[in-house]
């Protein structure tokens, strides 16, 4: 019986995808192990690999299809000794339903639906219509509503030929997102977003360049916004003294090798990854996450790094920060960021931090309050080091210094246990020489 090949979550939180690219065609033998398509996510493109032995029989998503949803098929594979007449056995796979969101507390305006029609397309998981890219553009072209188009391709999907008979200018096209989904607000009311249309409607026609989102840029506004409708952020901020430290920088790479594999040059980040895994580990109680079932007091201190990545960024965890000496942080990150920039971080490299640093200090930001990260409980946002006046005894002296803001989760982490954090964070910073014992 033919094997439907579908799409893979290549991380817990994957719901949908984009086929970036195919390395097979209909008729093309493969065999287990063999690279047949390339899956590409908000954070990463990964290769899909065979798992049996077999023809491809039938390919039923097109190379450049985005918002593929998990186990929906994308291809099927035909065993060996039939032909593409067993396909008609088939049923297809269903795709993977979005999931249900949380029922809010406040009452919340219901979307208006377009009206059904007997002719109404297959839509995916996240209700859009399949269509393939090119029927999507000649519908752009020519105006035509999609949503009154009935797909002859695979699994209903419209292409190019059903787009043929339609009339140009018959429809207005719904991809503006005309209806917007109340949000709640304080006091139980229920307060609409500036809707797509009225954007549109605000700025003139040709004084502006549509720019579409892709996957990474739709994760990113979708969890921030989850973030910050879900977790009451509180935020405290310190100021560190970077004397001690960029002396004993200075002094560790100037003994350090430039080449070979012991070779490592410690930036002031590596120190601040460093120490912040040391502080997590003497006030264990902020190293936590918050969930209904209670509250998940972590043993690790796995700390997540943003690194910037053209349309986004991505937060690489480095694992076990409090047993790892200086340059093995140094190397690692500068791995994991290299490969992060490169969109080649595999799931498990971006996903498990118990807590995030995001620097902002080489871009000559002086202090900021940084998003926390779901389902963590905890963000440090660091300044850039300047050389600030200090009252030293009787006198003013300068010196250098950084400010640094903790973003807090206030259902897991209070004032009093953030401000422990940060207290300890500064004592490693100021003594350098304690991360070393």
């Amino acid at each position: 019986m033919p094997i439907p090949i579908l799409m893979p979550a290549l991380s817990p939180t994957m719901e949908v995808g984009t086929l970036a690219k195919w390395h097979v065609t209909e008729g093309d033998e493969v065999s287990s192990g063999d690279i047949i398509a390339e899956i590409e996510t908000d954070k990463a493109t990964m290769e899909v690999e065979a798992v049996d032995e077999g023809t491809i029989g039938s390919i039923t998503i097109e190379e450049g299809t985005a918002d593929v949803a998990v186990n929906s098929t994308i291809a099927v594979l035909l065993l060996e000794g039939e032909d593409k007449s067993a396909l008609d056995t088939m049923t297809e796979t269903p795709a993977a339903k979005a999931p249900v969101a949380e029922e809010k507390s406040a009452p919340a305006e219901k979307p208006v639906s377009a009206p059904k029609t007997k002719n109404a397309p297959i839509s995916n998981a996240n209700g859009r219509i399949i269509a393939s890219p090119l029927a999507k553009r000649i519908a752009k072209q020519k105006n035509i509503d999609l949503a009154s188009i009935k797909g002859s391709g695979p699994n209903g999907r419209i292409i190019k030929a059903d787009l043929d008979g339609a009339q140009e200018g018959s429809a207005v096209s719904r991809s503006m997102g005309e209806v917007a989904h109340a949000a709640p607000v304080s006091g139980g009311h229920a307060i609409s977003p500036v809707s797509d249309k009225e954007i549109f409607a605000t700025y003139e026609e040709g004084t502006y360049d549509l720019i579409p989102l892709d996957n990474m840029r739709k994760v990113v506004a979708e969890r921030l916004t989850v973030a910050k409708s879900t977790i009451p952020h509180f935020y405290l901020t310190i100021d560190c003294e970077l004397d001690s430290l960029l002396d004993a920088r200075k002094r560790l790479n100037a003994q350090a090798p430039t080449e070979g594999p012991g070779a490592f040059k410690i930036s002031v980040n590596d120190f601040i990854i460093k120490a912040m895994g040391l502080a997590l580990q003497q006030v264990p109680g902020a190293n936590s996450t918050w969930s209904t079932q209670g509250i998940l007091r972590h043993k690790r201190s796995d700390v997540s790094v943003a690194v910037a990545v053209e349309g986004g960024l991505f937060t690489p965890v480095i694992r076990h920060c409090e047993l790892k000496t200086l340059s093995e942080i140094s190397n690692e990150m500068k791995d994991l960021a290299f490969r992060a920039r490169s969109k080649k971080l595999a799931p498990h490299e971006y996903t498990g931090g118990t807590t995030s640093i995001s620097n902002l200090g080489m871009f000559g930001i002086k202090k900021f309050d940084a998003v926390i990260n779901p389902p963590q409980s905890t963000i440090l946002a660091v300044g850039a080091g300047e050389r600030r006046p200090v009252i030293v005894g009787d006198k003013v002296e300068a010196r250098s210094v950084m400010s640094v803001t903790l973003s807090c989760d206030h259902r897991v982490v209070d004032g009093a246990l953030g401000a422990e954090l940060l207290n300890a964070f500064k004592g490693y910073i100021e003594d350098p020489v304690t991360m070393l014992v």
